[in-house]
């Protein structure tokens, strides 16, 4: 393959582990270490947090499409793609509108809420965050293993 290639193959990885690594660092480490904090402690890490990662899962999404569709050019399209390929270019757009759903919705109204004020609400909120980022990290872990090992098995 040719340098095109291998470059937009890092960036991909590299936004891949930007996006689904934090959702496991944020589901699997974070949220149980701040269960044992104030509610409204908890809902203020929460916004910070959100904040400061939403804005890297933004800019994941695009480097992914972006070097997603370079990979795909480069070996000549969809039509000679392995299916495992077709499989990660669905779930993608599918963890994409999970994610614009879950930014548009539950974060927005979660960051409108006066947490300090309103904790019931804002504990519902990322209740429905949490939700949506169960489901993206699974579907983005299944996706690690596609790029990974789906070839061997087309």
């Amino acid at each position: 393959m040719d340098a095109l290639y291998s470059i937009s193959s890092t960036v991909h990885t590299l936004a891949a582990v930007i996006w689904v690594g934090g959702m496991f660092f944020a589901h699997i480490i974070l949220r149980p270490a701040l269960m044992q904090e104030k509610a409204g402690i908890r809902l203020g890490v929460w916004s910070e947090v959100l904040t400061r990662f939403f804005k890297w899962v933004w800019v994941a999404i695009i480097l992914l499409a972006i070097s997603g569709y370079i990979m795909v050019g480069e070996i000549g399209g969809f039509e000679v793609s392995g299916l495992h390929v077709r499989v990660m270019h669905g779930l993608f757009w599918v963890m994409t509108a999970l994610f614009t759903y879950l930014f548009f919705k539950p974060y927005t109204a979660f960051k409108s809420d006066d947490i300090a004020d309103n904790i019931e609400a804002g504990a519902k909120h990322l209740a429905g965050i949490r939700r949506i980022v169960i489901i993206n990290l699974i579907l983005g872990l299944l996706q690690i293993i596609l790029g990974v090992s789906g070839r061997f098995y087309a």
